[in-house]
């Protein structure tokens, strides 16, 4: 890919050192900034949206990459073509999650489960169902396994069950977020995990933002099963 060479030759050794340092030296970076990324990826990922199917082989040939600049770039591609994702490409973001694993594309990998669930606006890409499968029971589907990935044994893969309704506001499935929530609490494997509780946190506190009241009295139902760190994020905006 053209691309590949052209986030290469662009390489910046001290912005990429310090990307990595960031990063805990877990991984390779050009070197490049979001607003350069984005730049030079630009015509690239016009040209690769026009098709309405996912380019799989493509985001998987970025993500196998030594570069964490690449990883990036797929996300770019995903959050892009969200609208054409199907029940089954979930395996397909389960894999990512637990393939060079951190917050930075996790977090990512987020948008991609909140297309899923919420109703597609596109006719174009209400068209494109696997299995002729109706909406409604592509859904189901769908809610099944986030379930699922909320006692999952990777904790990326509970984190992408437990903010995959980030910004929902009204549309929050309350039924969901407390189920995945409580499966995550005192007593459940990743109990102690920072990066669970902050999701937690986070997943709690923007939905205070639309329903405070839900927010409360689930705050004050588990109270006691929830790490210091969930009810601190979750109470932010509370009074």
């Amino acid at each position: 890919m053209d691309i590949v060479e052209k986030f290469r030759a662009q390489a910046n050794p001290q912005t990429a050192a310090a990307q990595a340092a960031y990063m805990r030296n877990q991984f390779e970076f050009i070197g490049l900034k979001t607003p350069e990324r984005r730049e030079l990826s630009k015509n690239f990922l016009s040209e690769k949206s026009r098709s309405n199917q996912v380019d799989w082989p493509m985001v998987w040939a970025l993500w196998y990459l030594p570069e964490r600049d690449f990883q990036y770039l797929a996300c770019d591609y995903l959050v892009k073509m969200k609208k054409y994702l199907q029940f089954s490409d979930m395996e397909k973001i389960k894999k990512l999650a637990v393939t060079k694993s951190w917050w930075d594309t996790v977090d990512n990998l987020d948008k991609l489960v909140s297309a899923l669930l919420l109703p597609k606006k596109d006719k174009k890409a209400r068209e494109i169902t696997d299995e002729n499968f109706s909406e409604q029971g592509q859904r189901e589907k769908i809610l099944t396994e986030i379930k699922n990935w909320a006692s999952d044994e990777n904790f990326w893969v509970r984190r992408l069950a437990i903010d995959c309704q980030l910004t929902f506001k009204e549309k929050t499935d309350t039924e969901l977020l407390k189920f995945v929530i409580e499966q995550n609490l005192v007593g459940s494997q990743f109990a102690d995990e920072f990066f669970i509780n902050k999701a937690i946190g986070w997943a709690l506190r923007d939905f205070s933002k639309s329903n405070p009241v839900w927010v409360k009295n689930f705050l004050h139902e588990h109270e006691e099963k929830m790490a210091k760190l969930s009810l601190r994020e979750a109470s932010k905006y509370l009074k």
